[in-house]
């Protein structure tokens, strides 16, 4: 370990690896601006989901919600900040970000390709992330984002090998104008439309379940093909983790939502496939205006299954190897769908509970 924490970690960790993080967040010590050996293996974390992951924190303002305020004033994340007051680099730790619409060839590129910092207006969970686990390991890290907003793990992200399946819902009848019950088919890897009423025929659309995620595979891939131009002087790489952020778009339909914790174990299984990583960790982020308290409907099939893919006795081959961070106690308020109000302090809050996770994770 690089350093030991400056004050007790004041993360609870239950037997479930389930993980939050009071406001006030771990204060880690402030990077030491050395680089990392790079006689060894880049470490690689990939962070995927939707528009979650994206950078929307404000940084700039001298009001609640920014993060100059939470440093500035509030006197959150030291770390941040060097004595001078200006913000910190780590230089054994890249942060990188790369963006496309649809699959491989998909319209975007690479939006950021730097040693961690805060630059531009925004910052989102890498920061966070790239701190606690730059802080905890020797090897050179890379934070490697592949993501991209609007996008749903039932339907765009859909992983490899996901079979389609029946969902019943009630549609309104268009003669009778009563609600009445009908069986759809939810298109499975692969296929299209979204979805098609058993029975018809199918009418693919320009778009096909999975499609994101093959997107997103394939560019994080690019960057790691070609390694020198995002971690210079790096000498291979071993992909260690991934950090999963997303949700949204699946509960605003039921079909995905009743199949979350189903595509979440696949989508377990594709990426250590398709990374060949077989024994990377996998850390997961509920959304954070869900409430274990309140939550109802779709949203509840979605925390349930967040928290489930942790559960040891459900899924033993993953003990040891699954965590999901519960943000609603590090949220400041708002929701996933209006990026929390832009507010910094949800941004670091989950990112620096995300990069705890992982760390523990790693230790075990």
């Amino acid at each position: 370990m690089k350093k030991q924490l400056v004050t007790a970690s004041l993360f609870a960790a239950a037997a479930m690896l389930l993980f939050t993080m009071p406001i006030a967040a771990d204060q880690l010590p402030d990077p030491d601006g050395k680089p990392a050996d790079m006689n060894k293996k880049v470490k690689v974390f990939i962070i995927m989901g939707q528009s979650n992951t994206l950078e929307m924190g404000k940084v700039k303002g001298d009001k609640e919600g920014s993060l100059e305020y939470a440093v500035k004033t509030e006197k959150l994340y030291p770390f941040m900040v060097d004595d001078a007051g200006n913000w910190t680099t780590r230089q054994d730790v890249r942060n990188v970000h790369v963006m496309g619409s649809g699959g491989p060839g998909g319209r975007g590129g690479v939006k950021r390709n730097d040693w961690l910092t805060v630059s531009g207006g925004k910052i989102g969970i890498e920061t966070g992330i790239g701190h606690h686990i730059g802080n905890a390991l020797e090897e050179p890290v890379l934070i490697l984002k592949s993501s991209i907003g609007n996008r749903s793990l039932g339907w765009d992200l859909l992983p490899p090998g996901s079979p389609s399946y029946e969902f019943e819902l009630e549609v309104k009848n268009k003669q009778t104008k009563q609600l009445e019950k009908k069986t759809f088919i939810y298109a499975g890897y692969g296929q299209s439309p979204l979805s098609w009423e058993k029975g018809t025929e199918p009418k693919p659309i320009g778009w096909k379940a999975g499609l994101q995620y093959d997107g997103d595979v394939a560019r994080a891939k690019d960057v790691l093909k070609n390694l020198g131009e995002f971690y210079p002087d790096a000498t291979g790489y071993e992909v260690a983790g991934f950090l999963w952020w997303q949700g949204d778009k699946d509960r605003y339909n039921a079909g995905h939502a009743a199949m979350y914790e189903k595509n979440l174990n696949n989508l377990i299984a594709s990426l250590r496939k398709d990374f060949n990583a077989p024994k990377a960790k996998f850390v997961c982020a509920t959304l954070g205006q869900t409430s274990k308290e309140n939550a109802n409907g779709n949203e509840k099939l979605i925390l349930d299954a967040m928290f489930a893919i942790s559960d040891a006795a459900k899924y033993p081959a993953l003990k040891g190897d699954v965590a999901t961070v519960y943000t609603n106690p590090l949220s400041m308020g708002g929701a996933s769908n209006g990026h929390y109000g832009g507010n910094a302090k949800t941004y670091m809050n989950v990112g620096l509970g995300m990069g705890k996770a992982m760390v523990e994770l790693l230790k075990n």
